[in-house]
């Protein structure tokens, strides 16, 4: 019986590497960093990272790593258990008290990954009779999340405030209606107008969920998010995120929110039921963290400077980036080919980067997402963008060489090349996430029109 599914899933993979899609995995030798030693161009060597989560460069930060080394002495490696059996230890309330107190919510429950967390919440909370009402660029685990539950599903353009009073609209007379976006978009760095989506939460009586993964622990005056940089965290009624990315770096997530909320979630919700606890380990350093953050104004305050300073040199450089001041910084290809052949590039020459296309971002808006790091140096910075400029310089002549050699000027990859500093060609009518998608009829969840599994690396 395999043979048959063996040739199929081999012919898919082929096709996969054909269009440039596939998705290899370096294998890193060091602790996570601002540089790193991986093999670039069949040699070993360190590079800098310019595509981790590593927003405030705490992954490798010593007091973390002591931290993480004292709790395993005090709490041991592993729980073995779920939480309501035995797997609830001292150090994991210490934590859901301390990021409620940090986010200013009411109470926080702590899940194995924010995949899981946003898996957790719709299927809990709403039933038939209720709506969800979903950005449509949100981050994939909240797309599979909705589609776990029963309730009616809406889906707004991205950002689009007009759209989301029409889907509020269509939404009326549900029991309870819930409104989720991305504090963040991880693919854009755009970040959501939530003061705008609680007057409308308001007017039309919903609640707000905020996925502010990019956003916790450097985003707003304190580093609270997305909520605190827009003066409303009273008013977002569920905070999911993630102890993968600035808080860390190393695995969890977390539902910060209205205690009734948590409450029912310690109850129903079935990825906290029946998986292990966050390790204890994980829990501990997550305090440091957290002690951290309390004093990181110049991990901030050097973050917003080498991001102000790598999107400066790039736009003078001709680049096509994306507008904003979020550490995420897309540099916009177009073609998916070239935009992994130039990655290669610049791995080749010290620069980590990764490059996304579809279905992580809509058809012809393949990128290079360039994330930037309270770790990096300035002349880190400096070295990235140069970098970038002579791989652009080798990639145009490389496409420049296989034109010439064909009759009708289509390169060996498959299509027209984009140029680097053009930016993305319009992209896919149907994958940008523009159009409304009211309703669905309950049989596909919310519309994959933004990309399918569109997702940041790592949740």
């Amino acid at each position: 019986m395999f043979d048959s599914v063996r040739d199929d899933l081999r012919a898919t993979l082929d096709e996969i590497r054909a269009a440039g899609l596939h998705k290899p995995e370096r294998v890193i030798g060091t602790p996570q960093s601002a540089t790193v030693a991986v093999t670039a161009g069949g040699r070993p060597g360190e590079v800098l990272n310019f595509c981790a989560n590593n927003y405030l460069g705490l992954a490798d930060h010593p007091d973390v790593v002591a931290a993480a080394h004292r709790a395993l002495d005090r709490w041991g490696y592993g729980m073995a258990s779920v939480r309501f059996i035995c797997g609830t230890q001292e150090v994991h309330k210490e934590l859901e008290s301390r990021l409620s107190a940090f986010l200013g919510q009411e109470d926080t429950i702590l899940y194995s990954s924010c995949f899981d967390a946003n898996g957790g919440v719709f299927e809990t909370l709403l039933g038939p009779e209720d709506a969800v009402i979903s950005d449509a660029l949100n981050h994939a685990s909240i797309i599979d999340g909705i589609r776990l539950s029963k309730a009616r599903r809406f889906r707004y353009a991205n950002r689009d405030m007009a759209d989301l009073e029409r889907q509020l609209k269509e939404a009326a007379g549900s029991r309870r209606t819930l409104i989720v976006t991305d504090g963040v978009f991880s693919m854009d760095g755009y970040v959501a107008p939530l003061r705008e989506i609680c007057d409308l939460a308001d007017r039309y009586g919903a609640m707000v969920m905020v996925d502010d993964s990019h956003a916790v622990g450097f985003v707003g005056p304190g580093g609270r998010g997305t909520p605190e940089l827009h003066g409303v965290m009273d008013r977002v009624d569920i905070i999911t995120g993630t102890l993968g990315k600035a808080l860390g770096g190393a695995s969890g997530g977390y539902v910060a929110a209205r205690a009734e909320i948590v409450a029912l979630l310690r109850q129903r919700s079935r990825p906290y039921l029946f998986s292990n606890t966050l390790a204890p380990v994980i829990a501990a350093a997550s305090l440091t963290v957290l002690d951290l953050l309390e004093s990181a104004d110049d991990l901030r305050v050097r973050l917003a400077e080498n991001t102000a300073l790598f999107r400066r040199r790039m736009a003078e450089e001709g680049f096509d980036i994306l507008p904003g001041d979020h550490a995420i910084a897309p540099v916009m290809i177009g073609d998916a080919s070239r935009a992994g052949r130039l990655a290669e590039l610049l791995l080749e020459r010290g620069v980590y980067v990764i490059g996304f296309s579809y279905p992580v971002v809509p058809q012809g808006q393949a990128r290079i997402r360039v994330q930037l790091s309270a770790a990096h140096s300035t002349e880190d910075v400096h070295r990235a963008v140069d970098a970038f400029v002579a791989a652009r310089t080798e990639l145009d002549g490389e496409t420049a060489g296989v034109s010439g050699a064909t009759a009708d000027g289509v390169d060996g990859a498959g299509g027209a090349r984009a140029e680097v500093s053009g930016g993305a060609s319009g992209g896919a009518s149907d994958g940008s996430g523009g159009a409304s998608g009211g309703a669905s009829d309950g049989s596909g969840g919310v519309s994959e029109a933004s990309g399918g599994a569109r997702a940041g690396l790592g949740g």
